[in-house]
């Protein structure tokens, strides 16, 4: 297949902003899902050390991106331990 090597990316030089996209976007996706495996507390990889790695984030805020987090808090908001404390 043409513009596969290197041989013919040097004939088809366009290709080559189209390979610079298409490894970028690759290697994106493959740091995020690496970052979700690692740090998210849904995922647990060794269950008999840990069986229930969520409760580490009970009382901690837990966001990818938290822009109002910076202002001023300097506690996390309490969580309901049931569905029944958030209406009565």
């Amino acid at each position: 297949m043409q513009g596969m090597t290197i041989k013919s990316l040097k004939k088809h030089y366009y290709l080559i902003p189209l390979h610079g996209c298409l490894s970028f976007g690759i290697l994106t996706a493959i740091a995020s899902l690496v970052r979700c495996a690692i740090k998210n507390p849904d995922i647990s990889w060794n269950l008999k050390k840990n069986p229930e790695p969520w409760q580490e984030y009970k009382n901690k805020r837990y966001k990818l991106l938290d822009p109002a987090g910076a202002r001023g808090w300097t506690d996390a908001p309490q969580r309901p331990g049931t569905i029944w404390e958030l209406y009565f």
